[in-house]
């Protein structure tokens, strides 16, 4: 078992490489196409989704952003125009999620710069 010192290393360790990494994502896609690393990530799971038309209820179950965290987070994607938000006609407590196509495209570079910062922080 270890020690309560060498458990708080290992902790503080991998926060350390999380913060590094999130700060250059978030530096880099600032920089790329004005994306914090939160709306990447709310992008990046909008076209990973299974579902053809993704709701923001399912995408806040897979993220680690509050509730309005996320819809802050969709607000300013769909303001850029890489998504479109509409409400569900059967349960008009539902909102659909839609990638646009100038989305796909900033997703696609986006994804580019998500691999390169992965590749030179964690090998």
């Amino acid at each position: 078992m270890k020690s309560d010192a060498e458990l708080k290393s290992a902790w503080r360790r991998l926060a350390s490489c999380y913060n590094g990494i999130a700060c250059e994502l978030d530096r880099r896609m600032q920089h790329a196409h004005g994306l914090s690393m939160s709306d990447f990530e709310a992008l990046d799971r909008l076209m990973e989704s299974t579902c053809e038309r993704p709701r923001m209820n399912e995408l806040a179950a897979e993220m680690y952003l509050s509730p309005s965290a996320l819809s802050r987070s969709v607000a300013r994607l769909e303001k850029a125009g890489l998504v479109t938000r509409a409400l569900c006609e059967s349960d008009r407590r539902g909102v659909f999620v839609d990638v646009t196509d100038r989305g796909r495209s900033v997703h696609a570079d986006a994804v580019k710069i998500q691999h390169e910062v992965l590749d030179a922080q964690l090998n």
